[in-house]
């Protein structure tokens, strides 16, 4: 599902709100998770998820095409770690494979 496919469920839901405002709250949250992890603050949405940075140190690459070393430099990285009631409901809808 892409951002305007999941913003035109939201105004579908809330047909009583001005569909610009329903837009507009939804870029303010995801704009709110993106500064917090910018400002390296998690995010935590209970029953949902949690929004954090992890830590990757430096070290040596490879060059996929060439083979050459190159040295990767120290980095954090935004991951999404599901919440046990977001997993469970997938669970449900899709079956545990």
């Amino acid at each position: 599902m892409t951002k305007a496919e999941l913003i035109a469920r939201l105004i579908a839901m809330m047909p009583e709100m001005d569909p610009r405002m329903v837009e507009a709250s939804f870029q303010k949250v995801m704009d709110h998770i993106s500064e917090s992890l910018a400002d390296e603050r998690r995010v935590e949405l209970r029953n949902f998820g949690i929004f954090d940075l992890k830590q990757h140190s430096a070290h040596e690459g490879r060059n996929p095409r060439t083979g050459e070393a190159v040295q990767v430099s120290q980095k954090k990285v935004p991951y999404f770690k599901a919440g046990k009631k977001l997993k469970e409901s997938v669970n449900l809808l899709h079956g545990s494979e």
